[in-house]
């Protein structure tokens, strides 16, 4: 593999139409797209680049272009809510030592599910809602017996994977869309890198991964080593964070008009993307990409499965997360039913329950500014939040206004109930509903200091039973 001084730095993954990052260039000349067409094909493109995320069904894609796969899916119908399976896989079989070592990915040989996700398409197609599935889910394996959920497809390939998450999320899949994960360096490099923010440092030695806490610009090595490690706190479920804020950042650049009006750029990210894909035979994505048309990062909204226990000890003495049934059962019917998962169910609202759990603080992002002349006061303010296990990227930034004598956390429509809980973190600070995007703490010249995390609150954060949910456009690193 060539250094990235090298000309013609681009990363070489596998050499066959699955494992693969290049396609030899089609000559045949093809009718001009309009702007809308072009964008409406590169949205499935970048919906679909999931996994570490990546596959894409389609644009001026031929079906010898993409490999096929026989899932044992049942087939959508023209039109209707649809779910597609998105399995990210490991295939490292045909890299040689040099790439090995630059990807830091050890020796081993075979395929392994990295990452799996369920993208349900509502019945207009017109709002697409991405759910992560843990690795670490322990569940039953039909036939058998009680494994974690990436187990299954070792088990039983494609079509054990997707009874398993039949069985599991209640479902009726699709479609069945397999990528290898490693492709997934040169569709992000295809796009010039993408912009990801951390609110806390990563050193994964492992994968010879340093990134302090801020805004970053990565290449497709470091991005594919951003999306994979788990040397945070929460583990895979940190993990699942970040992949979907790259999926969301993959979405935005694959959309902006740098992109659109390029078309060696454009055509670079579709066969880069097209490279790495297996779908079900007859899978149909040229005309879904037709239906998608007006699909916007707005519509795209991502969301977690409510767990019950993240820190469970399987019988073989794994450490495994478990789901919290009821609470993963409902938040898949309300799916299946094109409703936000976030959104109470109509026998919920008519009913009173039992009153949800508070929003982690690992699930919250926070902007800080400070609203006083004191020197440093927000950069110590970030520093506790953080420890606290609150998430805030980037600088600390500062008021126009200097004389705010108490500190106040201000929230917008929605975040209620995250903003109480940063509040409840910082005692005596004062809760404002305004017309701001998101939470942001105002720090005032009272000083007051934010409280002490919990001793076991840091390594894992408390599963939550209340479903969350995020579009792609608040996912994307603000500026």
């Amino acid at each position: 593999m060539r250094d990235p001084g090298e000309e013609d730095g681009g990363v070489l993954v596998g050499g066959d139409a699955y494992g693969g990052v290049k396609l030899t260039p089609v000559r045949t000349r093809r009718p001009r797209r309009s702007a809308k067409a072009r964008r409406r094909n590169v949205v499935l493109a970048g919906l679909l680049s999931t996994g570490v995320l990546v596959t894409t069904g389609v644009v001026w894609a031929t079906p010898r272009q993409i490999g096929t796969v026989d899932a044992g899916v049942t087939a959508p119908s023209s039109s209707g809510a649809e779910n597609i399976l998105m399995v990210g896989v490991d295939k490292r079989d045909d890299l040689t030592r040099q790439q090995q070592n630059r990807l830091k990915l050890g020796r081993e040989s075979g395929q392994r599910t990295d990452t799996m996700m369920v993208i349900h398409l509502s019945e207009d197609h017109k709002k697409v809602t991405v759910v992560s599935l843990p690795r670490d889910t322990w569940t039953t394996v039909p036939g058998k017996g009680d494994h974690k959920i990436n187990s299954a497809y070792q088990f039983g390939g494609p079509k054990l994977a997707k009874q398993t998450v039949e069985a599991v999320t209640g479902l009726q899949i699709n479609r069945y869309i397999e990528v290898n994960i490693l492709g997934f360096i040169d569709v992000v490099d295809s796009l010039g890198g993408v912009t990801v923010c951390t609110p806390v440092p990563i050193d994964d030695t492992k994968i010879a991964l340093n990134l302090p806490a801020g805004t970053h610009q990565l290449d497709g090595v470091r991005a594919l080593g951003y999306a994979r490690t788990r040397a945070t706190a929460r583990s895979d479920l940190d993990r699942i964070d970040r992949q979907q804020q790259v999926i969301s950042a993959l979405l935005n650049r694959a959309l902006s008009a740098d992109t659109l009006a390029n078309p060696a750029k454009l055509a670079s990210f579709v066969n880069s993307t097209l490279s790495t894909v297996r779908v079900d035979p007859d899978d149909g994505l040229l005309g879904l990409a037709t239906q998608m048309r007006d699909v916007s990062l707005d519509d795209v909204k991502f969301a977690e499965v409510p767990l019950s226990d993240v820190d469970f000890k399987t019988p073989t003495g794994e450490s495994a997360v478990l789901w919290d049934k009821q609470a993963a059962r409902d938040m898949f019917a309300a799916i299946d039913a094109d409703r936000d998962p976030a959104e109470p169910t109509p026998s919920a609202a008519a009913t009173p329950s039992v009153k949800p759990s508070a929003v982690p603080p690992g699930e919250i992002t926070l902007k800080i500014k400070n609203g006083t002349l004191i020197t440093g006061l927000a950069a110590r303010a970030k520093t506790a939040l953080v420890a606290y296990g609150f998430k805030v990227p980037g600088d600390p930034g500062n008021t126009t206004k200097k004389d705010y004598k108490k500190t106040v956390v201000r929230h917008g429509e929605g975040q209620e109930a995250a903003a109480k809980v940063v509040a409840a973190a910082i005692p005596g600070a004062e809760l404002r509903k305004t017309d701001t995007a998101g939470i942001e703490v105002i720090l005032g010249s009272d000083q007051l200091k934010v409280k002490q995390p919990k001793a076991n609150a840091t390594p894992t954060a408390k599963p939550g039973v209340t479903p969350t949910t995020k579009t792609a456009m608040q996912n994307i690193c603000k500026k």
